[in-house]
């Protein structure tokens, strides 16, 4: 493994996958690709107190998921598409990277043949 700093891009995907790897965070950020929703609102459809719910929501937020937006005295949050399309992305150029490395070798390979 390198030792040297991940690039700030690759920092954000660490965050990203950091967030998503708890099945609970997932399970919220499912949720609210279906439609806005409070934290108590999100309590409600999920095994998990409203307190716990305010602390995955903070690890989303932080990691760019999603954002707080107040509905009169209501604070309810949505997914942010953006961070998961860039996401995406990202792991398309890694795939693509893979797969040009892949096809070289196997160009070099059969030219032994």
């Amino acid at each position: 493994m390198s030792s040297a700093p991940a690039a700030p891009a690759d920092t954000e995907l660490v965050a990203v996958f950091a967030a998503l790897a708890d099945e609970t965070r997932w399970s919220i950020l499912v949720a609210l690709g279906e439609g806005d929703a409070s934290a108590s609102a999100l309590a409600g459809r999920l095994p998990v107190t409203r307190q716990a719910i305010a602390k995955h929501l903070a690890v989303l937020q932080a990691a760019g998921l999603v954002e707080p937006v107040r509905v009169g005295r209501e604070v309810r949050f949505r997914a942010l598409g953006s961070t998961l399309s860039g996401t995406a992305r990202r792991l398309d150029a890694i795939g693509a990277e893979w797969d040009r490395r892949l096809a070289a070798i196997k160009r070099i390979a059969e030219a032994m043949e």
